[in-house]
């Protein structure tokens, strides 16, 4: 084929502002494929739906500009902060969270300081990165650590899984809220494996499986409507203040900052995977590489500039989407302003009083099957994560952290009264430690006694 009729490169690169049409519909596809893991995380944590959507919006466009949009990432809730602030919704708004109540702002109020304070340490650690190099953290923060971790928060939220699911139920309705989560859980599996490399419709897996449990749930009677005819058109989101006043607060903040031990890795992951796939296109197209996988501090600082963005306004803690990654690489499209058309587009629909309305008709056994899936899905990839990075689990040392991390973490939150170790610390922990901010601390602690204690070499070092 001659140089004259080769066709055309089609994809978009950061910088590129595509023609109005095509970064609205891109800008739609980029914010359907964000929107049922972002709605469902504020579901499982009784946040405001509206507010979750305008801050994720918000918190993406402050996030692109913060990396002076060199950083094409899409922003959407967190699942590793379910099961702490799940600890925190009983502690501080229990009535409320085990009621039929579809937002708790007690809670929330108490939550917000923890992503604010998530926010301030990402900075921290972004800025330090920036200043000294990732390896010095990966000698704090090692794949034995962050992975175990992943693996804690996953399994951890069983008990609040398998709750929705049916273990939660009226004895009555136990059977058919069961049959329902399973026949959720199986065809959003089926979803996943079988539409995989399928373009868009690959990419939502989670929304079809709701779907497709939502319409099996209606002929079992549970899902109610009356809410969505009396909501209107156009709502104010539920704005929410952070507690910074209640002195219990900062406790509760330092024990949802801590799970950023699990984010960390997942965003630089996540950063390293786009860069691939930029600089490939940008060789097509003949253009300088972006090398973005170089700005492993920068991305870091954008994603604590999206968590101050979701604290102050009462949304959920936010994480850069693997979901939108995997859409951008699919489409070749990696253009900022598309996304934060996307962001603009989430702000816009925060308002829809009817379709918040109707999000928060989803029966609890759906949600229940999805969370079945998608818990065991974040447990997995801390194994992941230990197995990609050749974790040596011959070597006593490994194992030590590991272990340790998973029976406190694991097995506190399950088996300790209300996930917590009695160790009462004045200001910040005054009721006891989470199991799993338990577990983190200690896997840190162990960890930097062989860093500072030189040990043997272990055969396959």
């Amino acid at each position: 084929m001659s140089a004259e009729t080769k066709p055309a490169i089609i994809g978009f690169l950061p910088d590129d502002t595509p023609p109005v049409g095509a970064m609205l519909s891109l800008g739609f596809q980029q914010f359907l494929t964000m929107f049922p893991a972002t709605v469902l995380v504020a579901i499982l944590t009784k946040f405001d739906v509206g507010i979750t959507l305008l801050a994720s919006g918000l918190g993406t466009i402050i996030a692109l500009l913060v990396s002076k949009r060199k950083i094409p990432m899409y922003y959407g809730s967190s699942f590793s902060y379910i099961a702490v602030i799940i600890t925190v919704m009983n502690k501080f708004a229990p009535d409320c969270y085990n009621s039929t109540a579809t937002y708790c702002p007690e809670g929330v109020k108490i939550v917000q300081v923890g992503i604010i304070l998530t926010a301030v340490f990402e900075i921290l650690i972004g800025l330090l990165i920036m200043r000294i190099g990732k390896a010095a953290l990966d000698r704090v923060l090692p794949p034995i650590v962050t992975g175990s971790m992943a693996m804690v928060i996953g399994i951890a939220l069983a008990n609040a899984a398998l709750g929705n699911a049916g273990n939660w139920a009226a004895p009555e309705l136990a059977a058919t809220t069961w049959t329902v989560a399973f026949i959720t859980m199986i065809a959003t599996v089926l979803f996943s494996v079988y539409l995989q490399g399928k373009g868009l419709i690959g990419m939502l897996p989670i929304l079809f499986g709701a779907v497709f449990g939502y319409l099996v749930s209606i002929p079992f009677g549970l899902v109610h409507f009356e809410n969505v005819a009396s909501a209107s058109w156009f709502e104010l989101p539920k704005f929410t203040l952070p507690a910074f006043d209640n002195p219990e607060a900062w406790g509760m903040a330092l024990s949802i900052a801590l799970i950023f031990i699990a984010t960390v890795p997942e965003s630089t992951a996540h950063l390293y995977q786009m860069s691939l796939y930029i600089d490939e296109l940008a060789a097509e197209m003949k253009r300088k590489p972006y090398n973005i996988k170089e700005l492993i501090g920068l991305n870091l600082v954008a994603d604590g500039s999206d968590d101050i963005i979701v604290g102050m306004l009462g949304g959920c803690a936010g994480t850069n989407y693997g979901e939108n990654n995997s859409l951008m690489a699919i489409t070749r499209n990696y253009s900022t302003a598309v996304l934060m058309t996307a962001g603009a587009m989430a702000m816009v629909f925060g308002f829809f009083g009817k379709l918040v309305a109707l999000v928060n008709t989803m029966p609890a056994a759906v949600v229940g099957g999805l969370s079945i899936y998608l818990f065991g899905v974040i447990g997995m990839q801390g194994v992941a994560l230990i197995q990609s990075e050749k974790v040596n689990l011959f070597d006593p040392k490994q194992l030590a952290v590991g272990a340790i991390i998973l029976i406190c973490g694991i097995g506190g939150n399950l088996a300790l009264p209300n996930g917590v170790f009695p160790f009462n610390i004045p200001f910040l922990f005054p009721n006891g430690i989470p199991a799993i901010v338990f577990a983190a601390i200690l896997g840190i602690l162990i960890n930097s006694i062989f860093l500072i204690f030189k040990t043997p070499p272990v055969r396959g070092d």
